[in-house]
């Protein structure tokens, strides 16, 4: 027991480097910029031409920044209405080569309080700890970032760009009494291939595709090791404020020897379909995975709700559930029936 301790205060350690680095980054990802501040004043010398005269000041930048942030307002064109995800892309080209600006990849959360319906086995750790008494709470924190920097842009003729991200995901036992190690830590790193097209059909716009290589692992030994690389597609079309795609990928093959998971198709499958929808200042996201491959007995379904916090215009209220297998690489064969609640520092859209 005294030897888990040790490990368990080694692993405290590291949780706290974890979340440290976590709120770094996402500071750094929310920070106004120079760009921000000035898109901010221009915004709000164009309004005051037709603003009401009992606006005050603060009412007019709080109305400039919700502008800003929802993509309806822009330095060139002042006011305009576009597709989310042909938005979500020209923000991101905008602040791609500004110093200092990271940018988010997939959704940046931490959820206070996620509650698992199912409960974790412990039996993978207590065979790695040698500890035949540890236990995990059913109630933990869960939080991701993600954030994607540019490697080449604007590339012949500026058709395509070339990107490359980080995504960690952590689940963090911060109601264990004794010490809120974590649970579980999953990392990925990915490379890809950008296009933008803008061809459309039946009203759809596929607005961006992509194509490139992901490697996730845990940074586990032995038992706990779990770790896979595939090369994937990401086919993306939006109307108006729905976004839909579909990213199918191929797992590159590993030798028998060092294969840590080798029916983790069985679970995951060969391809994720999601669908975002913008309705004001809430974003609705639903994915799927694995469903139909699997006759829906081994595959995961995730919904998320982000919506405002009064008139913050960085952080919002953030709910998530989750219904299958593969919530973390650890438990990729086990099944899980999780909801969540915390907040949102980005969204999809």
């Amino acid at each position: 027991m005294e030897s888990w301790r040790i490990l368990r205060k080694q692993v405290d350690q590291r949780s706290l480097s974890y979340l440290g680095v976590f709120l770094l980054l996402s500071t750094a990802v929310l920070l106004p910029n120079p760009v921000f501040a000035d898109d901010e004043r221009n915004c709000m010398v164009q309004a005051l031409e037709t603003a009401d005269p009992n606006m005050t000041i603060a009412d007019l930048r709080v109305q400039c920044r919700k502008q800003i942030k929802d993509g309806s307002y822009d330095v060139e064109t002042e006011y305009t209405e576009v597709a989310v995800v042909e938005d979500r892309m020209r923000q991101d080209r905008k602040h791609v080569l500004q110093p200092f600006t990271l940018m988010a990849h997939k959704p940046n959360y931490i959820l206070l309080g996620a509650y698992n319906g199912s409960g974790y086995d412990p039996k993978l750790w207590q065979e790695a700890y040698n500890e035949p008494d540890l236990q995990w709470e059913d109630t933990e924190a869960q939080f991701q970032l993600s954030v994607k920097f540019p490697l080449l842009v604007n590339l012949f003729n500026d058709t395509f760009d070339i990107y490359g991200a980080y995504t960690n995901r952590s689940f963090w036992q911060i109601y264990d009494e004794d010490s809120a190690p974590f649970r579980e830590t999953n990392h990925e790193p990915e490379v890809w291939v950008q296009f933008h097209p803008g061809w459309e059909l039946w009203g759809l716009k596929n607005t961006w595709n992509s194509f490139g290589l992901s490697h996730q692992s845990n940074g586990q030994g032995g038992v706990l090791s779990r770790s896979w690389n595939r090369v994937f597609a990401w086919f993306t079309v939006e109307r108006g404020n729905l976004a839909m795609s579909i990213k199918p990928w191929y797992r590159i093959p590993e030798s028998d020897s060092s294969d840590d998971n080798p029916d983790i198709d069985d679970y995951m499958g060969h391809y994720e379909l999601s669908a975002s929808y913008k309705w004001g200042e809430n974003v609705f996201s639903l994915m799927s995975r694995n469903n139909l491959e699997s006759s829906f007995s081994k595959g995961a379904v995730q919904a998320s709700w982000s919506f405002p916090l009064w008139d913050w215009p960085y952080l919002k209220g953030y709910v998530q559930w989750f219904s299958g297998y593969g919530q973390s690489l650890i438990e990729y064969d086990q099944y899980a029936n999780t909801i969540g609640i915390g907040f949102s520092l980005t969204d999809w859209l």
